[in-house]
């Protein structure tokens, strides 16, 4: 527990609140993670443009049930075998995709399906993820008998219609902003500093795939980002929205799909809302990470949105106290 203590501690020890970068960098962008599929394994990439709905390719395709409904790991724990595969050059700023272009997924005990990344496809209705429901492309009958195979009940993939879908974020609290099967934001960013001092706490460490960031930074304290108010990266103006509250996913194994317990029941004793927000409610939330929004996101397209790995990161405002913080 002193050590839990210590974590605390560097959390609230934040930083200044000044609008100004300092001449040197808060952390460095260590990794960029793309989720192609929602709730299936993740892509790590050199670089990432930025759309107005968060990173290129992320979450573009989800798994629904016989209902339109998404599934998700809390129900499918073995969405985390699922792997997903696209073009490298699709991460490339101006790539377009061509006739030929596939994406291409993998499943333990499963042939390999390709997907058309250029093909006219048949609008599926009734597609819901969590309050938002709509209408979405139907990736086809091949597909559907892939996933409904592997999952053993019916299964389609569906890709957002971004031509005349509008999936809005939380306006309480990024007003203006919006999504495709993302969860509740664009993206979610979590440090390697963090990670590491859960790591000294549990009795078996867990990769950073447990909590699914699409930017994982290094060289900053622990949790130190949860007070990150703006941050700038490659010109990029950043603004951290909401901790991000956990469900039952970090407790899923991404190697092997198992639930088990941890790192909840751990996080529970320092990550806690009772802990860290004791003057708010949801006192029994545990949090990881905090969600962004890109400010440049909404206005005109423009070249040069594009995050890289290696890219430095410039905290510009902080919250004052993880008390502050919306969550």
């Amino acid at each position: 527990m002193e050590k839990a203590a210590s974590f605390l501690s560097s959390l609230l020890g934040g930083g200044g609140g000044g609008e100004e970068p300092s001449g040197e960098p808060a952390a460095t962008v260590a990794s960029i993670l793309i989720y192609p599929v929602k709730s299936c394994r993740g892509v790590s990439v050199p670089q990432a443009p930025v759309t107005s709905t968060g990173f290129r390719w992320d979450r573009q395709w989800s798994v629904v049930n016989g209902k339109g409904r998404a599934l998700t790991q809390r129900v499918e724990p073995k969405m985390a075998l699922v792997e997903v595969e696209l073009p490298p050059e699709a991460f490339d700023e101006e790539w377009q995709p061509a006739l030929d272009s596939y994406m291409v997924i993998r499943a333990p005990g499963m042939d390999t399906l390709k997907v058309p990344l250029v093909a006219e496809r048949a609008t599926l209705d009734d597609v819901s993820v969590w309050e938002w429901s709509g209408s979405a492309y139907d990736e086809g009958a091949e597909a559907a008998e892939w996933l409904s195979s592997y999952f053993g009940k019916p299964s389609r993939l569906v890709r957002f219609k971004e031509e005349s879908e509008i999936r809005p974020t939380d306006p309480e609290y990024a007003q203006g902003y919006k999504l495709m099967f993302t969860d509740v934001f664009p993206f979610l960013m979590a440090s390697q500093g963090s990670l590491d001092a859960l790591n000294e706490i549990l009795k078996e460490p867990v990769p950073i795939n447990r909590f699914r960031p699409n930017i994982l930074v290094d060289g900053c304290h622990p949790y130190s980002e949860d007070l990150w108010k703006t941050i700038k990266i490659n010109k990029l103006t950043f603004d951290g929205v909401k901790l991000c509250d956990r469900c039952k996913v970090p407790t899923v194994n991404q190697e092997n799909g198992i639930l088990g317990t941890e790192p909840a029941e751990t996080m529970l004793t320092f990550r806690s809302g009772e802990v860290i927000r004791p003057s708010h409610k949801n006192k029994h939330k545990v949090y990881f990470g905090q969600y962004l929004v890109c400010k440049e996101a909404v206005s005109a397209k423009g070249k040069g949105r594009i995050v890289k790995v290696g890219d430095p990161v410039y905290v510009l405002q902080t919250y004052p106290s993880s008390d502050e913080v919306p969550a």
